[in-house]
Parts: structure tokens; C-alpha cells; sequence
């Protein structure tokens, strides 16, 4: 695929606090990046609550009193999805965009309804599509399979997801959801997988190194430990638990090893628990940490985890430690082999000890540097975001002509419906 020269109207649609420093945001913000460095006009719709991005035109849907909205699944979520889609309306109206590209479930059927109130008949929602949303629902604790409510989401989720013209899936993996679980026909899917800014995110050289020297140092990391870095969402289907079990079994053999464990929500708490498994002086925990300086504290380590259980996102985090070549270890799940197929380390079960043998593996690998910087090669060759910004127009590029298509079928033959088969959009 690649991208036409015909400069587009993009509204974005983005149903969470963007920006904020985690992984379902920084899917959007570097396609915002890469698309608008192309010369496309992007409007990003989103909630009230979240950080300014410099450059880039942000649409909030503000409620007066408090605007802040909790991580994954939650009711406030579903009154903060109502005024989101006022703002996209309203949004649309006067922006008149070319293409509607909505992230999350949430975000395409607001999407699909702004097209119903404003008829935006050459306008296609493309849907950008990162994982399942009941299985997000169960993975975050806000529903069981067992609930009564668990079959009518599904129910939800499938007609969000036939509904659109084309989706945008974040990986292979997700694809194969899409078509096997779902039903969604092949040509409708076009995988564009998370990417990376492999010039930022890079292992330290000259100056740089000494830089990492200092912030290692202010974060009271002695120079002689071995350092594993985790950086994302703290939450226990993250693994973030299993991670300090694995840590407890590790550091009794090997008092040379320490863990930086970054991000948020519960740092707190998580620290809490560290001191009490008696972990305090191997594990440091730095609570948010700013994207923009991201690339800085994952040159600190020696080899990342991203022990996620869920087997149904995305793991953008896992590109951004390959460009920082960082050996990394990620249990066995289709996304994980994904990134970094046979230069990934991989525990032979999702316990705590089978993580704790295999960080241990990793670490004392003779290979552990040159499978880091075989990492950083493949993410050089696989995960541009330039090269996917490219691949996202000319998904938008074949959606809007078959929308042309269909226009003109329905103006020349208004009792005909267009055929089943056919390109995306059909």
C-alpha cells in the first residue's frame, strides 16, 4: 500500500483522555504525527480531561465539575461517550472532513452516528482497532463472562465492528479475531501493526551515555545492578503483580539485580506491596513518566519486560523497547511473537516462576546484547511510522472510493442494494 498525494480532512476520534502517558494513547498520537506530517489536516475529538500535544488541534468534550476519567472500563466513561459524541458532531459540521478515523469501539459507533446526524456522504468511518472490547471489559474486572451484560456487549461489539467500512488492525493477531470470532469479511481488515520513532527511541551513545549515567543515579540505582525495566499501565492483567513475585524469587541468588518499574495508575500502592515482600531496595517505582522522556529511562535498563496477560491487545510498549535494543521477555501470547518472533524470550507458563526463570535466562544470555540490537534492526525494517502513516492513507484512499462507488449506485439505481462481494466499504 501507499499513500496518495490528495491532501485530507481527518477527524479523529479518540474516547479517552489523550493525551495521557500510556499505551492506547500513543497509538493516536504518533498516527496524528506521521499523518500530519504528510501534509493531512488532522481534528482530534476526545474528552474533556488530558494533556495539551504542541501542533496538534484538540476538540475536548468538557463537563463542568470534575472531567477526569479512570484508566480501562467504568460507568463515567459511558456519560463522558455521550458528550464526546455532541463534540464530534458539532466538530463535524464545521471542520467537513474527509475521512473519520475512530479509535476504540466507543469511538466508531460515535463515528457511525455522526455520519446518521450529519450526513457526511463522502466521509467513511475507518475504524482503528486494538483489541476486543469485552475482553478489555473482563481483563480490566468491569464485567465477567458470567454477567448477564456480557452478552448483549458482545452482542454490541459485533454490530460496531460489521458496521464499519474498514478497520485498521493493530496487529495480526487482532485480524485473526476479527475474522474467526467476529466474522468480519478479509477484505474489509487491513493490518498496520503499532510502530515506533526509531531516531528518539535508541540505545545511548557518546553523551547520551553519561546522561543515562545521571538519571540512573538520581533514581538511586547503584552502577553495579543489572537493571530490568518495565513501562506501561500497572494493573494486574499488565502482570505487574506476577512481576514482583518473580522479583521475590529472583533477588534472593542474585542481590545484583534490580527492577525499574514505570507508570501508573497505583504506584503507590504497588510500592507498598514491594516493601512488604521485602523488595524495597531492588525495585524502584517512578509513578507517570512523560512520553516525551520515555526514551531516556528505558536506556537504563539492560532487558524490559511486558509480562500483559491479555491476550487480546495490543503491546506497543514491546516496539519501543526493540528500537531501545533492549533484549525483552513477554509471555508466549500470538501479539508478543508478533514483535519479536525468535528473538524474544518467552516463559513456558504465565506463573511467576516460569517469568522468574526466564528474566534470569535473559539476563545471563552470552546473545543478550546481540539479540537486542537484532531487535532494534527489526524495528527499523518493521515498524516505521512514517512507512504506516503511508499504509493509513491508502486505506482511507480505497474507502472513500468505494464510497464514491456506492454514491453513484444508489443516485443511478436508488432500489438497489450494493453487492456482498467487493472491496472495503461494500
Amino acid at each position: 500500500m501507499s499513500g496518495g498525494k490528495e491532501k485530507l480532512k481527518i477527524l479523529m476520534i479518540a474516547p479517552t483522555s489523550f493525551f495521557s502517558d500510556y499505551g492506547a494513547h500513543v497509538r493516536p498520537y504518533e498516527e496524528i504525527i506521521a499523518l500530519q506530517a504528510q501534509g493531512h489536516q488532522v481534528v482530534v475529538c476526545t474528552y474533556g480531561s488530558g494533556n495539551p500535544v504542541p501542533g496538534v488541534d484538540i476538540r475536548r468534550a468538557k463537563l463542568t465539575g470534575r472531567s477526569q476519567v479512570s484508566i480501562g472500563s467504568s460507568k463515567r466513561k459511558m456519560l463522558f461517550d455521550i458528550l464526546l459524541f455532541f463534540r464530534t458532531l458539532w466538530t463535524a459540521w464545521s471542520f467537513r472532513p474527509d475521512i473519520i478515523h475512530a479509535h476504540l469501539h466507543e469511538g466508531a459507533l460515535i463515528g457511525h452516528f455522526t455520519r446518521l446526524f450529519y450526513p457526511l456522504h463522502n466521509a467513511p468511518v475507518i475504524f482503528d482497532y486494538q483489541g476486543s472490547l469485552t475482553a478489555e471489559m473482563v481483563d480490566h474486572r468491569f464485567m465477567r463472562k458470567s454477567s448477564r451484560f456480557y452478552k448483549p456487549f458482545r452482542l454490541l461489539e459485533t454490530f460496531i465492528d460489521r458496521l464499519s467500512g474498514a478497520i485498521i488492525a493493530s496487529s495480526h493477531n487482532a485480524a485473526s479475531l476479527l475474522r474467526q470470532e467476529y466474522h468480519v469479511r478479509a477484505e474489509r481488515i487491513f493490518t498496520i501493526g503499532d510502530g515506533v520513532d526509531t531516531s528518539r527511541f535508541c540505545p545511548p551513545t557518546g553523551a547520551a551515555q553519561a546522561e543515562v549515567a545521571v538519571l540512573r543515579a538520581s533514581l538511586g540505582i547503584p552502577a553495579e545492578r543489572k537493571v530490568f525495566v518495565y513501562l506501561g499501565k500497572l494493573a494486574p492483567y499488565q502482570g505487574t503483580d506476577l512481576l514482583l513475585e518473580a522479583a521475590k524469587l529472583l533477588l534472593p541468588d542474585h542481590p545484583d539485580y534490580h527492577f525499574l518499574v514505570m507508570g501508573y495508575p497505583g504506584a503507590d500502592d504497588y510500592r507498598r506491596l514491594a516493601e512488604y515482600l521485602g523488595l524495597g531496595a531492588h525495585v524502584t517505582f517512578t509513578g507517570r513518566i512523560p512520553y516525551a522522556e520515555a526514551h531516556r529511562y528505558l536506556a537504563i535498563g539492560d532487558v524490559a519486560v511486558a509480562p500483559k496477560l491479555s491476550e487480546t491487545e495490543g503491546a506497543g510498549k514491546i516496539a519501543n523497547y526493540m528500537a531501545t535494543a533492549l533484549p525483552t521477555v513477554t509471555f508466549d501470547t500470538p501479539v508478543g511473537r508478533e514483535f519479536l518472533g525468535d528473538q524474544g524470550y518467552y516463559p513456558v507458563s504465565t506463573d511467576a516462576a516460569a517469568l522468574a526463570a526466564t528474566l534470569d535466562a535473559a539476563m545471563c544470555d552470552p546473545q543478550r546484547v546481540q539479540r537486542g540490537l537484532a531487535l532494534r534492526r527489526k524495528a527499523i525494517m518493521e515498524r516505521s511510522w512514517q512507512r504506516a502513516a503511508k499504509d493509513i492513507v491508502s486505506v482511507y484512499q480505497m474507502a472513500r472510493a468505494q464510497q464514491f462507488t456506492m454514491l453513484d449506485r444508489l443516485r443511478t439505481q436508488p432500489h438497489s442494494l450494493p453487492s456482498a462481494k467487493g472491496k472495503p466499504g461494500e
